[in-house]
């Protein structure tokens, strides 16, 4: 019995994924990753003593992993733990205000009342519909290609349809929480999830207020040993189903034969493969691996992401009022993201978000120490001068934090890396170093990303962040399984 073969460039979290689901239908996979480990932006950073996860720092919707494993009959805790969070987030403002987000919905709500007046009902209110929003978009927006006429005369399409003036899709994500809370703090906290997705609060749609329900509703988790332990686990179960890697390998071109995948041209050869999925962001591989292919410029030439100055610093004192994530808000919002989305810099007070893992996994810093991931939002990369926004940024970032936490912050630093978008683009290729590809500032955003199939090259197949249905950890594992089911519709038709 022939057995179809895969060619997957890049072993990002949807490429690792991808080479699972196509092991598990018996297919022969092979996976070319031009750096010399897997992961992509989900890897790690060690610095003397301090171990830094060094891409995503939040962890929702772990049954998306869960799945992986049970899809080829494993047992997902033989390989991977994981613990649901009680405190969420800690937010801190600049007139010492502080909040704590935790799982229990109805006492942070008490609190946003104690501190902020504003009534818990309010609050409860707003948690419930991010719910429906959820319940109203996730098996159509998520889990199905947009780009497909079945999506569209499927029953629970045609029932989300009848229900679309309920996600906020005519408001934008500001707009509708400043009608639904007066309190300039909890809009500001509430317009800060436009950034999971690298988008902008006062352009991206109010249907972007699904994401809170997914720490609220759904939990966010923290993975024993830190989140590169997802990329260790799902690797080693590849490599357990006979998926073959091939790092320091990058493909020069996928080759193509009359509108139809042939393979991958290499450094020093060709090899054939009946399909490729490609897990480089999708602008790159137009530009670098399909050469001679006029690319789709609709889905291409929509504004992208934000992307991120990060630092890794090792701390030398432990800060007991800090938690695994923790956010340091602007005192200017609408400020910070016209200057990242329209004068494509950074204003002397971002907000600042802190990730210290060794809150949770005591292994990554030395006794009394800490480990803090320290990222600052930035446009993507369009030829700035990022020395100079580099030294800009980590001088008010600095300032900001002592300012706070009434610190001299500087002289606990005892080792330190950074990742800017120049560097962020050389280490995984994304466009810019724009960190989830398209940004979602408009309202049909989600129609507007590359499909997970190419309309004019017959087997080649997309996944990640920069396509359908966009960044985040829980969204490529999604694009991987959407992935996964148009391989095998197209495999039965050629049967």
């Amino acid at each position: 019995m022939y057995k179809p073969t895969v060619g997957i460039i890049g072993s990002g979290i949807a490429g690792l994924a991808s080479s699972v689901r196509m092991a598990a239908l018996g297919y022969e996979v092979h996976v070319y990753e031009a750096n010399s480990y897997p992961g992509g932006k989900l890897t790690e950073l060690k610095l003397g003593s301090y171990r830094f996860d060094a891409g995503p720092s939040l962890f929702t919707l772990p049954e998306e992993i869960d799945a992986l494993f049970e899809e080829v009959g494993e047992d997902p805790k033989q390989f991977f733990e994981y613990q649901k969070l009680s405190i969420i987030t800690k937010y801190f403002f600049e007139d010492k205000t502080t909040l704590t987000a935790t799982s229990d919905v109805v006492a942070f709500a008490k609190e946003i009342k104690e501190k902020l007046g504003v009534p818990e009902r309010s609050v409860l209110e707003f948690i419930q519909k991010s719910k429906k929003i959820y319940e109203i978009t996730t098996d159509v927006f998520l889990k199905k290609s947009l780009h497909k006429l079945d999506t569209y005369l499927s029953k629970t399409t045609l029932k989300a349809m009848m229900k679309l003036h309920q996600i906020g899709l005519f408001d934008t994500m500001n707009g509708s929480n400043r009608k639904q809370f007066k309190n300039e703090k909890l809009v500001q906290l509430f317009n800060r999830y436009a950034t999971y997705n690298g988008s902008d609060p006062y352009q991206t749609p109010a249907t972007m207020n699904v994401i809170p329900h997914l720490e609220f509703g759904k939990g966010a988790f923290f993975p024993k040993g830190g989140m590169h332990s997802i990329t260790k686990s799902m690797y080693q179960l590849a490599l357990r189903l006979g998926v073959i890697f091939h790092f320091n390998e990058p493909v020069k071109e996928i080759i193509l034969e009359r509108n139809k995948v042939k393979g991958i041209r290499l450094k020093d050869k060709e090899v054939n493969y009946d399909f490729v999925i490609c897990n480089m962001d999708v602008n790159n591989a137009y530009r670098r691996k399909l050469i001679n292919k006029r690319p789709p410029k609709i889905y291409l030439n929509q504004p992208k992401s934000s992307s991120a100055v990060i630092f890794y610093w090792g701390i030398s004192r432990g800060f007991p009022e800090l938690d695994l994530h923790n956010i340091f808000f602007s005192e200017d919002y609408k400020k910070e993201f016209k200057y990242i989305f329209k004068s494509q810099s950074v204003t002397n007070d971002p907000t600042v978000y802190v990730n210290i893992s060794s809150k949770l996994n005591k292994e990554d810093a030395p006794p009394k120490c800490e480990n803090w991931f320290v990222m600052v939002n930035t446009p993507h990369n369009e030829g700035q001068d990022w020395d100079v926004i580099i030294e800009k940024v980590r001088r008010n970032t600095i300032k900001k934090l002592s300012r706070v936490l009434n610190v001299d912050l500087e002289k606990h630093i005892e080792v330190e890396e950074e990742l800017d978008p120049r560097s962020i683009e050389a280490k995984t290729s994304s466009f810019g170093g724009a960190l989830y590809g398209n940004s979602s500032n408009n309202r049909i955003a989600a129609f507007l990303r590359h499909p997970n199939f190419s309309s004019r090259i017959k087997n080649l197949y997309f996944c990640g962040g920069s396509v359908h249905p966009g960044g985040g950890i829980p969204l490529c594992l999604l694009s991987a399984r959407i992935v996964q089911d148009l391989v095998k519709k197209g495999f039965a038709r050629k049967l």
